[in-house]
């Protein structure tokens, strides 16, 4: 009795901050929890009539916000270029291909080539939230619980466990195609062209595709998960009909 109002207050906290504009709606809420929790009353007597379905509700919008604003994030101009946490660099096994090349003043090609890399994580970042959004709807309400019951960033790794290998299947095409599009290839292609008119210089082969939509992917997650920290303590997201009806207003 007590756990399940217990955990809708976890999940409060996750979502709202009492910060300057809504402190009254959080002192008000708090006040109806513990008035409640005091009664010692199953959710189903309580006055908020909070049913399972309503809470993993509330929690798949809650997350459903969240992808969405990381994605948009993630899809824009420079976001994974503009972003030092998630700007994918320069693949370690050619480190030394970039490192030549600037010790001899050929920067440019290289800068190019980093830059189509994030330029193609952009452009294909729009085709994980379908799968992101679909393991949203088949979450359950013990998913939930243990997300509620998680770290800082539980929903996020929920996430990240139930679609990483559908998202990388997904994103690979789509890559594949933006590499091409964006100018990767070329961009690869000229750089080690000038690299490999440097005497006795050797480099290992990379797999453009692949460390492209791993980067992408991880980058994707990374911001999910601050995402879902924010959210946890200074939230920016609008407050739904459905969250409004499920946590009171």
């Amino acid at each position: 009795m007590r756990y399940k109002f217990i955990s809708i207050f976890a999940l409060l906290i996750f979502i709202f901050n009492p910060g300057t504009g809504n402190a009254q709606f959080f002192d008000n809420l708090m006040k109806k929890g513990m008035d409640s929790l005091s009664q010692d009353k199953p959710l189903s007597e309580m006055g908020t009539s909070l049913s399972e379905d309503s809470i993993i509700s509330g929690l798949k919008e809650a997350l459903e916000i969240g992808v969405g604003k990381s994605i948009d994030f993630t899809s824009r101009l420079d976001g994974y270029v503009g972003n030092p946490k998630i700007k994918i660099p320069m693949p370690e096994k050619i480190q030394n291909v970039a490192d030549m090349l600037g010790k001899i003043g050929l920067q440019k090609p290289v800068d190019d080539f980093v830059l189509s890399m994030n330029r193609a994580a952009e452009a294909a970042s729009p085709k994980a939230k379908e799968f992101l959004l679909s393991s949203i709807k088949q979450m359950t309400f013990d998913d939930a619980k243990k997300i509620l019951e998680g770290g800082d960033t539980a929903a996020t790794d929920y996430l990240k466990t139930k679609t990483f290998d559908d998202i990388f299947g997904a994103f690979k095409p789509t890559v594949s195609e933006m590499v091409n599009k964006v100018g990767v290839t070329s961009a690869y292609k000229e750089m080690m062209g000038k690299f490999s008119s440097i005497p006795f210089a050797s480099a290992e082969s990379l797999d453009l595709d692949n460390y492209v939509t791993d980067k992408a992917i991880s980058g994707l997650f990374l911001m999910l998960g601050e995402e879902e920290k924010n959210i946890r303590t200074d939230p920016k997201a609008r407050v739904t009909d459905l969250l409004k009806n499920v946590f009171g207003k």
